[in-house]
């Protein structure tokens, strides 16, 4: 069995990745230019300016930083940097977690020998994966310790994904979902909600079981919605779309990190944590994939369904504490603000005015 060792953090460090779609400025279409973009960018860019699996979007990555203000900040003059590279090449940042329009079938793929292997092996389930993702590491202190809030966290996975719900089209079409991305993740034989695992050491058993049985080339095609990241020392949760702006990006960050440092806390107190069916947690990731922010959302404590708004004002009112000391108040008092304005709301407002899909592009670009 190969060891897999995780990298203990002292801190809940935090880092996020953001999927961004490169679109033509006039056209709003899905462009596939990243080797322009990597070629205008300077080479110190290339750490955290990252080509995804099509060429038509990228990946830009925070550093590792203590409070979600510095990772805005770093955020931020990363992407300036990016938007001054792509400028010349009349085009722009979407935020969204899929095109309203554009088609996965015209996408190309990225010249690298990883993503010619996972096509390979995946097929269509792969190229399909048009789709635009929130990741956001928390550091934590053990590997068993990556594991027991993974299993923690999984209940308030749907809705993480419920706020950050932001692709209600697909193929040039209303698909009835607030968040179709999640369904196109889950094709993948490794995405979705994870197993739930007992320690660190079922999980290292289980990644090495995958490789050497040909499932997966590597421990990265693991894509569930919520993972430990050994080199990192992280959980890192997948769940999201791309939410449509940075600030809405910081808040959901500052929600995923006092959940993380809490649960962190009460498994150093040694709090029991009750019993809840997955199927509960499945049932209610379905009503924020269909719904969104207009879900009812039911409680793993007492079974009853409650909308999102007050989901949301309940934790927020309970991590309270928590932002305080890691600094992140403001962005979390911000979090209350998301239920009416998430972007696939945004996105069927614009449609329900225009009737163009190329008419939300516009707008939520300029938005």
């Amino acid at each position: 069995m190969t060891p897999i060792r995780f990298t203990a953090n002292s801190f809940p460090t935090v880092g996020v990745e953001i999927e961004l779609q490169l679109v033509d400025a006039e056209t709003g279409e899905l462009r596939s230019v990243i080797d322009e973009v990597m070629a205008r960018l300077p080479e110190s860019a290339r750490t955290f300016v990252k080509p995804e699996l099509m060429q038509s979007y990228l990946e830009i990555n925070s550093g590792v930083c203590r409070t979600v203000a510095e990772v805005g900040d770093d955020l931020s003059e990363k992407m300036n940097m990016v938007l001054s590279a792509i400028d010349p090449l009349n085009l722009k940042l979407l935020w969204a977690g899929t095109h309203p329009f554009s088609s996965w079938r015209e996408q190309n793929v990225t010249v690298d020998d990883r993503y010619y292997r996972l096509v390979e092996l995946m097929q269509d389930v792969a190229r399909r994966l048009v789709t635009f993702g929130l990741h956001i590491h928390v550091g934590v202190d053990t590997g068993d310790k990556a594991i027991m809030i993974c299993d923690r966290m999984m209940r308030h996975l749907p809705l993480l994904l419920a706020l950050s719900s932001n692709s209600p089209f697909w193929e040039g079409r209303s698909t009835g979902l607030h968040s179709n991305r999640s369904k196109i993740m889950e094709g993948l034989p490794t995405a979705g909600l994870p197993h739930q695992m007992r320690n660190w050491s079922e999980y290292v058993w289980l990644v090495n079981h995958l490789v050497d049985t040909g499932f997966i080339n590597t421990i990265r095609e693991i894509w569930w919605d919520i993972r430990p990241h050994h080199q990192f020392g992280t959980v890192e949760i997948r769940v999201c779309d791309m939410p449509p702006s940075l600030d809405q990006v910081k808040s959901i960050t500052a929600l995923v990190q006092c959940l993380v440092h809490a649960i962190s806390n009460e498994i150093d107190q040694g709090t029991f944590q009750s019993e809840y069916h997955p199927m509960m947690v499945q049932q209610n990731k379905w009503r924020a994939t269909r719904y969104g922010a207009e879900a009812r959302l039911v409680s793993t404590r007492d079974f009853k369904p409650r909308s999102v708004q007050t989901v949301v004002m309940n934790l927020v009112t309970e991590l309270l504490p928590i932002a305080e000391d890691l600094n992140c108040t403001n962005e979390l008092m911000a979090v209350r603000s998301l239920p009416g304005n998430t972007g696939a709301l945004q996105q069927l407002r614009i449609f329900e005015e225009t009737n163009s899909r190329r008419d939300v592009v516009r707008q939520m670009l300029t938005e």
